[in-house]
């Protein structure tokens, strides 16, 4: 038995289908080059318009405005609106399952970038899709958003303050999230990590990690 006491998820990625998927069908549909949207992301990425609005410290119009803006810069204009309409994806049932039996067990939070768009923590697009989202937070014990905290990943004040809140230290921590800059920063701190891409591979390397079964006892 493993000295872990909280297991910590983030969101779209992991709980979520992942939201390159819907970057990807985008640029596709508005003629952009494949992995133009993420590398919009990676340019002044404490500071750019993505970065501010999930610490909460833009609109959501002047979100759209400056995103917008930033794709120009690198010669491309888009609909910042329309892409992020298309930001809902599918609950993966096997994770939420996994959410589910661990809780018996450890104490299981949600870590979260997030925006004010949309319906709930999530974002979501329809009052149907938010309640099935709040059905799996209603899941954590703890739901740690950056918006609310007015930091984000990969900030190690967000790290350190969702450990605060829970009440627990890094090293006891186990985190999964689908993104590298994200992992390395919790790594850093003592956490122990895991990267997120195919689901079962990911519920696999927790069992390992933990050393026992998270699908039923």
């Amino acid at each position: 038995m493993s000295d872990f006491r909280a297991i910590l998820f983030d969101f779209g990625g992991v709980i979520l289908t992942s939201p390159f998927e819907i970057f990807a069908a985008y640029e596709a549909s508005a003629k952009l080059p494949a992995g133009f949207l993420a590398k919009i992301n990676t340019i002044n990425p404490d500071t750019n318009a993505w970065a501010q609005i999930e610490r909460g410290e833009i609109d959501e119009a002047e979100f759209y405005r400056r995103f917008e803006a930033e794709g120009q810069a690198l010669g491309f204009a888009f609909d910042a609106k329309q892409l992020v309409s298309m930001l809902s994806g599918e609950i993966r049932v096997e994770m939420v399952d996994v959410v589910r039996h661990l809780r018996e067990r450890y104490t299981v939070a949600c870590l979260t970038n997030n925006m004010a768009l949309g319906l709930g923590t999530a974002m979501s697009r329809t009052a149907e899709a938010a309640a099935e989202v709040a059905e799996v937070m209603g899941l954590f014990e703890f739901v740690i958003e950056s918006r609310e905290l007015r930091v984000r990943k990969p900030e190690p004040m967000f790290f350190l303050r969702a450990c605060e809140i829970i009440g627990v230290q890094p090293e006891q921590c186990v985190f999964l999230d689908d993104l590298g800059i994200n992992l390395k920063t919790a790594k850093q701190l003592g956490m122990t990590t895991i990267k997120v891409g195919d689901p079962g591979v990911a519920i696999a390397e927790l069992e390992a990690v933990l050393g026992h079964g998270v699908r039923g006892w």
